[in-house]
């Protein structure tokens, strides 16, 4: 038997309002064979997706670091209010839906939430 490895996700909150200001994802699921890795795609989809959403729907390009197994998104801080709830409202639909993966193959995907 392989080792199991993790997709290791941390969702990094404000100390002030426990709002979302960064996320990111790092390493692989090895679920299955490249390819066939639901776990991976899984969670590269609603990363990636809701970082486009965000740029796509409400015009707001986030600092984003990428590279082999690892992607970090940081929310600018100067959002007129408005915006930034609805900004707020992608990133928690994005943590409901990698706790929804999480629940089903929680052995191949870790989520922490970090106040800073």
């Amino acid at each position: 038997m392989r080792n199991k490895a993790l997709v290791k996700v941390e969702i990094i909150r404000s100390t002030t309002n426990g709002k979302i200001i960064s996320y990111k994802s790092e390493g692989h699921a090895y679920y299955d064979e490249p390819g066939k890795d639901i776990v991976c795609a899984g969670v590269s989809a609603i990363i990636f997706g809701t970082y486009n959403s965000i740029e796509a729907l409400l015009g707001i390009v986030s600092k984003h670091t990428i590279h082999a197994g690892f992607f970090r998104v940081d929310i600018p801080e100067r959002i007129d209010p408005k915006t930034f709830e609805q900004v707020q409202l992608l990133l928690e639909s994005m943590v409901v839906m990698l706790n929804s993966i999480q629940e089903s193959y929680g052995e191949f995907l870790t989520i922490k939430e970090t106040i800073r």
